[in-house]
């Protein structure tokens, strides 16, 4: 596919944003909004790097045209021009955060439509849900798209992963470094895509080498227990089980963040360290400070990608070369 979301052959990095379920704008204005969230933050606590990151390959592994037609097909309404509008509004407001300590718990549950409620449903309802097995009834509700990519009679699961898997090998045959970046049900794809590359027959031979250098997740799912059972290779033991083609993974999760209640995942794949099939795993938590359409949202993108977690990680990434464990503090 013809990414017109890359901005072509610079340097010795790429950076690969796959992007996560539900409505998405066009990839043009996508990227663009990602990755100035991302500059953004950079630039506001690390200036020294921002060069870098402005010099580095920036690409994402787009497949927001297949499941606005899918959502549209079922009914669902989307206005493109709206949604774009309100994206730039919540960028604004998130770029206006000066300091680290902006993004504090203070000024978090002063937000607008943040309540305990939100809170109190996403520690306690979704961990029982997932343990009941009621969390796939659920996301048929809230995920009809996430339902259909996990449909055996359907091939939509089947495009979305080829989309992923194209942008994610054209960026390994640049024989780059790789920080490869996931949002929200967009790390189920990426995993499963990261698996069939390292265990599929039509794939390991050509990329069972390849690694990625940082895998960095933002709102992932893969906690949940029922989204473990369904990833590829769950039902394999052993070293097939898991990828073998990640040096790093970091995970950064929102408070509330409902799609990410299960905030951990270190515990979840601790033995991809004990088989040594990835050098670290880190988990960290935050509070995502977007806003959209006049409320708070925690699993917003741009409030991930602008966060100043996030910032140290690929900031670190960019000054050390491959990813080493980092500090849990960020002051």
């Amino acid at each position: 596919m013809n990414n017109p979301g890359s901005s072509g052959d610079k340097g010795e990095r790429t950076v690969l944003f796959v992007h996560g379920r539900d409505f998405k704008p066009n990839v043009v204005d996508f990227a663009d909004l990602s990755f100035s969230a991302l500059a953004a933050g950079i630039s506001r606590d690390y200036p020294d790097v921002i060069d870098q990151f402005n010099e580095l390959d920036k690409r994402v592994a787009y497949y927001g045209d297949l499941t606005d037609d899918f959502l549209t097909n079922q009914g669902l309404r989307y206005d493109e021009t709206l949604d774009i509008g309100d994206r730039k509004n919540a960028l604004i407001m998130l770029s206006a955060f000066e300091k680290k300590k902006n993004f504090g718990v203070n000024r978090y549950d002063r937000l607008p439509g943040k309540t305990a409620m939100g809170e109190f449903a996403a520690d306690v309802f979704a961990p029982l849900l997932g343990a009941i097995g009621l969390s796939k009834k659920l996301l048929r509700k809230v995920g009809v798209d996430l339902a259909e990519y996990w449909n055996s009679k359907s091939y939509f699961g089947d495009k979305i992963r080829d989309r992923v898997r194209i942008a994610i090998c054209e960026a390994l045959d640049d024989e780059k470094q790789v920080l490869l970046i996931s949002h929200g049900t967009g790390c189920i794809v990426t995993y499963d895509v990261l698996w069939q590359l390292s265990h599929a027959p039509e794939y390991k031979e050509a990329y069972k080498i390849n690694k990625i250098d940082l895998w960095l997740t933002l709102g992932s799912p893969l906690g949940d227990s029922m989204v473990r059972r369904r990833i590829l290779g769950s039902r394999r033991k052993g070293l097939k089980r898991y990828p073998s083609n990640i040096v790093s993974w970091h995970n950064v999760s929102a408070e509330d963040d409902f799609v990410s209640h299960d905030n951990t995942v270190a515990n979840d794949y601790r033995e991809m360290l004990k088989q040594k099939q990835v050098s670290c795993i880190r988990d960290y938590r935050i509070y995502n400070m977007a806003i959209r359409y006049g409320k708070s949202n925690p699993h917003n993108s741009l409030g991930y990608l602008i966060h100043p977690r996030t910032a140290q990680i690929v900031a670190e990434w960019l000054q050390q070369g491959p990813s080493a464990p980092l500090a849990k503090s960020i002051s």
